[in-house]
């Protein structure tokens, strides 16, 4: 080969080497044990542990078991199903997913939490592409989930957990919380036409069908809302007269009661008495 043809393949080697896209780094999951997800980035952005210890999760003891011995199977290689926490808002449910984590991982080296945003649901698919057969096993969490777009949203989560003809991934759980059983908004209805609603309400339902664990937070009555305030404020002795109608009258001006209702109150107790909290 003489040297105008050689300068000349070297040329169009160099311009081949611009046009093609530069290789996809692998992402790093060394630095953390929490991560959010950033498609339009193609980024996973470390976080902090999360503050609240799983114990402080008061009156939810039934679904904090359940939940933790499925996030366990799944952290020790042993099957495990995707889970829906669902139930009224403030009763616990992202808290218990995040706490429970915290705990698992610090007996289980690799398992990672990655968090989406529930308005990126079609960016799942490919995720977990990008997790499959990484050594690390992920929790996938979306938080507040439900199908606000109908249909479209609810393909791309049905094709994440099913993963098409390669199957789902083994190493990755998804674990989605919702106000909804069936994730659909309550004005799922309004400006479509009958079948095409319908159409839409079967797609959704079926992707509710894919999670294998539902777990239910219910509203949480007077007792079991007193009973949690008091169990936080002995567990950071928390002092104060009338400790009881205090709180009744806190859930009073919010118009509820739940665990969230109880931690603000105890929130600001502890603000009032110059004690610190955790989270």
């Amino acid at each position: 080969m003489d040297e105008k043809t050689q300068a000349l393949l070297t040329r169009i080697a160099q311009a081949l080497e611009r046009l093609a896209p530069p290789a996809r780094p692998e992402p790093d999951f060394s630095g953390a044990r929490l991560y959010r997800h950033e498609p339009k980035a193609d980024a996973f952005l470390p976080a902090p542990d999360y503050p609240l210890p799983l114990d402080l999760l008061v009156g939810v003891d039934g679904q904090k078991a359940r939940f933790v011995e499925n996030l366990t199977r799944f952290a020790r290689g042993l099957p495990a199903n995707h889970a829906l926490l669902w139930g009224v808002r403030g009763t616990g449910k992202s808290s218990l997913a995040k706490a429970a984590f915290m705990a698992v991982a610090a007996d289980h080296a690799g398992l990672t939490l990655i968090e989406v945003d529930r308005d990126e649901v079609a960016a799942l698919p490919p995720l977990f592409d990008a997790l499959r057969g990484r050594t690390e096993r992920f929790v996938v969490l979306c938080d507040d989930l439900s199908f606000e777009d109908g249909a479209a949203a609810a393909k791309a989560l049905k094709s994440a957990l099913e993963g098409g003809v390669a199957g789902p991934p083994e190493n990755v759980l998804f674990v989605a919380t919702s106000n909804r059983r069936h994730l659909m908004p309550r004005d799922h209805q309004e400006g479509r036409g009958m079948i095409a609603a319908a159409e839409d309400a079967e797609e959704e339902v079926s992707v509710s069908d894919r999670f294998g664990l539902w777990i239910g937070f219910p509203p949480m009555d007077q007792p079991g809302y007193l009973e949690a305030v008091r169990a936080y404020a002995a567990r950071f002795g928390l002092k104060t007269a009338d400790l009881d109608g205090r709180a009744l009258r806190w859930a009073q001006l919010r118009g509820s009661r739940s665990g969230r209702i109880a931690w603000q109150f105890i929130r600001d107790l502890a603000g009032e008495l110059g004690v610190n909290l955790p989270g």
